[in-house]
């Protein structure tokens, strides 16, 4: 694959600082055809394009079909406005328990811990999610606590967003601290495609302050396709696993990205390889302006057969689909 040559710099925060916000740009590094890039730079209008230089990096030299420029590069597509999606497809703004917090699951709870992303995915089911409403402030993390303490049955809770690694290391910690306060708090789990995109994000420090909080540490990463699995990233995780840190993935089915038996397989072996056991494998949430991304669920169960065929069972991500309201992910 001829990828392209771009300076990257070591400081993960400089990183997101300096991530490609023009489709123009992008198209220039990638030597894409302009009038390609005209035709569907104008959808950056409907939701923000963000880009890190490192993942621009992976993506082949030439090919607007790239299966990760498909991810990030905004489509003329995402005007077509189609029966079923809508800009709140998990009916998230009504499992909203308090400020920041959404109770969706019985024994879990959801923070949303940071608005931002490193990077925006055109597929997002929270790209029209009112981040501006869910600022914890000290204020808000007082309802949140006296929330969790009122519901004892909750033993786990996920940092989300937006991306909860946008944070830094000292407040992804002072987070960590006030959850590990509380008696029934057992898991902190971190979901976060950050590490996908910006592999220097996944700090030694963070890695030894997580682990020596008491809690069980998962971290949930986000990659849809082998070549986003990096020798760069595998490093950063060896480094994380070795403080007893436990690593998941979660993928979305998208189409022209990853709906083939091939793809799938060539990601659960390069997950596996960099230690990260695949975990959930979800078809498309129905949010507007991603419509162009789904596959059938006839074609998603047929693909999930075949992985059966070809992989060991703890290689194939259970096939699910999040309804809002259900008291669980549904599998197909």
């Amino acid at each position: 694959m001829n990828s392209v040559e771009i300076q990257i710099q070591a400081n993960w925060q400089r990183q997101i600082a300096e991530a490609i916000s023009s489709p123009a740009e992008l198209g220039q590094l990638l030597q894409l055809p302009e009038p390609w890039v005209r035709t569907h730079e104008s959808a950056r209008s409907l939701f923000p394009m963000r880009v890190p230089r490192y993942f621009a990096s992976l993506m082949e030299v030439g090919n607007s079909n790239d299966p990760l420029l498909l991810q990030v590069m905004p489509k003329a597509d995402e005007f077509a406005e189609v029966p079923g999606y809508s800009t709140d497809p998990l009916i998230e703004n009504e499992a909203a328990a308090a400020a920041g917090l959404l109770h969706k699951y019985g024994s879990r709870v959801l923070l949303i811990f940071r608005g931002g992303c490193a990077i925006n995915c055109r597929y997002c089911f929270r790209r029209h999610f009112p981040y501006e409403n869910h600022h914890l402030s000290q204020e808000k993390w007082q309802h949140i606590e006296a929330y969790l303490l009122q519901h004892p049955e909750v033993n786990e809770v996920i940092l989300s967003g937006g991306d909860p690694l946008m944070a830094n290391d000292a407040q992804v910690m002072k987070a960590a601290k006030r959850l590990t306060a509380l008696p029934q708090i057992k898991r902190l789990r971190i979901h976060s495609r950050l590490p996908i995109v910006i592999p220097d994000r996944l700090t030694a420090e963070l890695a030894e302050g997580l682990a020596n909080t008491g809690l069980q540490i998962i971290l949930v990463l986000h990659a849809n396709h082998a070549n986003e699995i990096t020798a760069t990233l595998q490093k950063k995780l060896e480094a994380w696993r070795q403080k007893g840190i436990t690593v998941l993935n979660q993928s979305v089915l998208l189409a022209g990205v990853n709906d083939s038996v091939a793809a799938l397989t060539e990601l659960s072996e390069a997950l596996f390889a960099a230690g990260v056991l695949p975990y959930y494998l979800h078809q498309l949430d129905k949010v507007s302006g991603a419509a162009h991304f789904a596959i059938t669920d006839r074609q998603a169960k047929h693909l999930h057969a075949e992985l059966l065929k070809v992989l060991p069972g703890f290689l194939v991500p259970k096939l699910v689909r999040e309804i809002g309201g259900e008291a669980s992910k549904t599998p197909l």
